[in-house]
């Protein structure tokens, strides 16, 4: 349904020199009419605009040059009938045009002289959490046990080609953390606007497509991120913060419970006036080191599969209910949840035109993800299928207490990894066998550079969680016509969804509640899902590590 809103808004405009434009330093205000209005197009018309003129004016009953200047606010594909069509949010501005937000970096000064706070991880939550500390006049620190986002790409080499696992730099190791080799995908649920608006602003002042900012499902491609996250570690430095890699936290520094400090490789030491934890889902060495402090830590819910992988033609035709998409309609997604058995089963961070990656951080393990470059030109598709775990699920890892869910993750990781020849080829099946709990004679082709390994999933797999996800595909076939085929593999495993473990912290402050200084932040604390959530996170750690050093001056 269409809708169509008119307003009269006030703009803040002037020339450059001061604040707000004037010499005077007053503020100019300029009455502008301001019309919304939601169109649709067929794709080979959506970034016409020529076109998205014409059909304004037309629906405005404008003449074309009334019209000062158009601004797309929201981009979305309705796929839903037999003419896939795209669905694009206009503000129109007649009178006047569209005056911007200032750039955000520019207000940045120096903080090379102000007081330091430590930053481990240097993931999406540590860099946002570095920025906006800048931006608050706070010097950070940021320390990574990986290795640059240039350097680190040999060891992905090492993966993908020899099946070497480097435990500090992989996949889900190194600058800008898992999130950089796993598709860009921006999409939050969070309702924080205001915030989401701010980190995806940044992201396009350090290279980003602006598209990411219209688009309902942005995301920016593991080929562009390297550029872009090099990009926020150079502003860091630029503004007198820091950066060091191959820095692993081996000890934290206490002193009267607080935390004022880290100590890396087992010898430098690293101190400030506070500690951000923002480490990523996966450094499950780092929750035993607050275990061996007495640091509280507690058990969370979590979810573990496999990863599924079909033609990107397939889903292609699926979706969009044509033979062919076409160059003007992307890639083709979806999303899918079911209930078996009292648990939701769900697709989980869908890949279109995509690859299958190997994602494991130590050796012995096989651990799988997905990934796609900005263009998603890959022939396949493939998403993480997965489970909820439940304390049923755990019964035999009780004696692990709090990292029953950690062991029960690795135990997993570790039966694929020894079914298989010693390398990081997936155990595999098809999507059919899989059902039938049948070894697969063959299998189709895949994106997963290591190779594939035909094995019985059903036995690799905890009882509880083939159970249900064989039930859940087959739903999913219902759903989705064409979804459940011989010609999909199914990849063992898809474990890190998220971490089964939370460092809890205080929901006002956003600091550890047995231990001042500590602020935990992101996925592996707990309180994220993805590059934006996790960068929405430390933005807000930051800002509240801001009063907590303004109340510790009082």
């Amino acid at each position: 349904m269409e809708t169509k809103k008119t307003s009269v808004g006030t703009l803040l405009a002037g020339v450059p020199g001061d604040r707000k434009g004037r010499p005077d330093g007053k503020i100019k205000r300029i009455k502008v009419m301001l019309h919304e209005i939601d169109i649709k197009l067929l794709p080979a018309e959506a970034k016409d605009e020529a076109i998205i003129r014409s059909k304004v004016a037309g629906k405005l009953q404008l003449r074309e040059d009334q019209i000062q200047e158009l601004r797309v606010l929201r981009r979305s594909v309705d796929a839903r009938s037999s003419q896939p069509l795209y669905l694009l949010k206009v503000a129109v501005y007649t009178g006047e045009s569209y005056q911007a937000e200032p750039a955000i970096l520019p207000q940045f000064k120096s903080v090379a002289d102000r007081p330091v706070v430590v930053i481990v991880g240097a993931g999406p939550a540590g860099y946002f959490a570095a920025l906006e500390l800048i931006e608050q006049g706070i010097k950070p620190i940021v320390l990574d046990r990986g290795k640059d986002v240039r350097a680190r790409r040999r060891d992905l080499r090492a993966i993908q080609q020899f099946g070497l696992v480097d435990p500090h730099s992989n996949y889900c190791f190194g600058e800008g953390g898992a999130g950089t080799y796993s598709d860009g995908k921006l999409y939050t649920r969070s309702h924080k606007r205001g915030t989401i608006d701010k980190a995806m602003q940044l992201l396009v002042e350090h290279g980003a497509s602006s598209e990411i900012l219209i688009d309902a499902h942005p995301h920016i491609g593991s080929n562009k991120l390297p550029n872009i996250v090099s990009n926020i570690r150079a502003t860091i430095e630029y503004y007198g913060g820091e950066v060091h890699f191959e820095s692993y936290v081996t000890d934290f520094i206490v002193q009267n419970q607080r935390m004022i400090g880290v100590v890396v490789n087992e010898a430098i030491e690293h101190r400030g006036e506070a500690v951000v934890l923002a480490t990523g889902h996966s450094a499950r060495d780092i929750y035993y080191l607050l275990h061996r402090h007495n640091i509280a830590i507690e058990a969370k819910p979590f979810a573990l599969g496999v990863r599924i992988e079909h033609s990107q033609g397939l889903i292609d035709r699926i979706q969009y209910h044509l033979p062919d998409r076409g160059e003007h309609l992307p890639a083709a997604s979806y999303k899918l949840v079911t209930q078996v058995a009292g648990r939701g089963v769900f697709s989980f961070c869908m890949c279109p035109g995509g690859l299958v990656v190997p994602a494991a951080t130590a050796p012995g393990e096989i651990v799988v993800n997905g990934m796609s470059m900005s263009k998603r030109d890959s022939p396949y598709a493939n998403s993480g299928t997965v489970v909820a775990v439940e304390l049923e699920d755990l019964l035999p890892f009780q004696a692990h207490g709090v990292f029953a869910g950690l062991e029960f993750q690795r135990a997993v990781e570790q039966a694929m990894f020894k079914f298989g020849d010693g390398t990081q080829k997936a155990p595999a099946q098809r999507l059919t066998d899989f059902v039938k709990g049948k070894l697969s004679a063959s299998l189709p082709g895949t994106s997963y550079i290591p190779g594939l390994i035909s094995a019985p999933l059903q036995e690799l797999l905890p009882a509880s969680i083939y159970d249900r996800l064989k039930k859940g595909v087959v739903d999913f076939g219902r759903k989705m016509k064409g979804y459940y085929t011989e010609e999909a593999n199914v990849v063992g495993t898809e474990s890190r969804t998220s971490a089964p473990v939370r460092i809890p912290r205080n929901a006002q402050t956003y600091m550890h509640d047995g231990m001042e200084g500590l602020f935990p932040s992101g996925e592996g604390a707990g309180y994220a899902g993805g590059i934006i959530s996790a960068a929405m996170d430390g933005q807000n750690v930051a800002k509240a590590i801001k009063n907590y050093l303004s109340n510790v001056a009082k």
